[in-house]
């Protein structure tokens, strides 16, 4: 029987401890101290949102060597802003052939780097073969009740994705590989900047033309930057692009969504954040992105406007107004996009 850590008593976190205790393996869901493990194990609701009890198989702890020790995976869902000082604590457990799997959507808001990318800093060389990533279009209430979803894990590796595959795939929960662990990350990171857009869309009362436009364009603003960032673009048309951002930016169950939707209803964002029990990862995500635009030298209008919202008080009326009524040119010109290049035949 498979020892699978889940380290994060997030609601994605404690979501996946219990799809996977429902495979019956032996799961450690470690709790940052002794307080909040036993508020979750009598309160499973104050985290989860959702009327769900823990099956058996669980092991909600404290003690982080009893978690980490002799796991056969290790999987990291806390948020992305905390990625780094809960890898430092348990690097020191960390031993080969152990899987180790983030499952974290965001860029580190100090640094623009990837959560693989913040773990391989971290832990010894040895292990970061091992490193995977989970992504797609995972609302966790709808997997805790049991409905279908589809996510996507990722290793440079096919025989280490295909690890992570069969450890995580339930008949409810289908799970693909892929290469392209840039790509798979960048989705997960960039679909949460687009729909903070996306509420303020639905806050307006725009209606259902202008978030399509909205949410379409911003599909290519991703594509345009993960083609920067060495990504493939049709890695960012499918489960963890395309198919996050639908989930992210329709679903009243994303935060990011929900802070959007509260901006342009006149709230302030320390008002909306302060009432929130886990963070919107898209705030962070947004400052990095646009760090990284400016490094780039890439033009990313939709994410420069969101940032403003966010960081510059502006209101989401004026820059929505930017966006939506801007002059229209070709659909993949953008300032060093390269997304023409694509669609080129090799003799031109």
């Amino acid at each position: 029987m498979p020892k699978v850590t889940v380290i994060g008593t997030t609601s994605w976190g404690t979501t996946l401890a219990i799809l996977l205790a429902r495979k019956n393996y032996s799961v450690f869901l470690w709790a940052r101290n002794e307080a909040e493990a036993s508020n979750l194990i009598n309160n499973p609701k104050s985290v989860l949102a959702y009327n769900v009890s823990f099956p058996r198989g669980i092991t909600i702890t404290s003690r982080l060597k009893d978690a980490v020790e002799d796991a056969d995976a290790v999987i990291l869902a806390v948020p992305s802003q905390s990625m780094r000082q809960n890898i430092q604590t348990i690097k020191g457990m960390l031993k080969p052939p152990m899987l180790i799997i983030s499952a974290a959507k965001g860029l580190e808001i100090n640094t623009n780097k990837r959560m693989s990318e913040v773990i391989a800093e971290e832990i010894a060389p040895e292990l970061r073969s091992n490193i995977c990533v989970l992504s797609g279009p995972n609302l966790a209430r709808e997997i805790l009740r049991g409905l279908p979803a589809s996510a996507v894990v990722a290793n440079a590796d096919v025989t280490v994705a295909i690890r992570a595959q069969t450890l995580l795939a339930t008949p409810t929960f289908n799970v693909y590989t892929n290469s392209d662990v840039i790509g798979v990350e960048l989705g997960g990171a960039l679909k949460n900047v687009i729909a903070l857009g996306a509420g303020m869309v639905d806050g307006l009362g725009y209606g259902d033309n202008a978030k399509a436009a909205f949410i379409t364009r911003g599909l290519t603003e991703m594509a345009a930057i993960g083609l920067a960032m060495g990504a493939s673009p049709l890695t960012l048309s499918g489960l963890t692009g395309l198919g996050d951002l639908i989930a992210t930016c329709a679903s009243p169950l994303s935060r990011n969504h929900f802070v959007g939707f509260q901006l342009a209803k006149g709230r302030s964002l320390k008002e909306i954040t302060g009432a929130m029990l886990a963070p919107a990862e898209g705030i962070a995500t947004t400052f990095a992105v646009w760090n990284l635009a400016q490094r780039l030298n890439l033009g990313m209008p939709i994410t420069e406007k969101i940032y403003e919202v966010l960081y510059k008080d502006r209101s989401p009326q004026e820059v929505m107004s930017e966006i939506l009524g801007a002059p229209g040119s070709h659909e993949l010109a953008g300032r060093k996009w390269q997304l023409f290049s694509l669609f080129r035949h090799k003799n031109q």
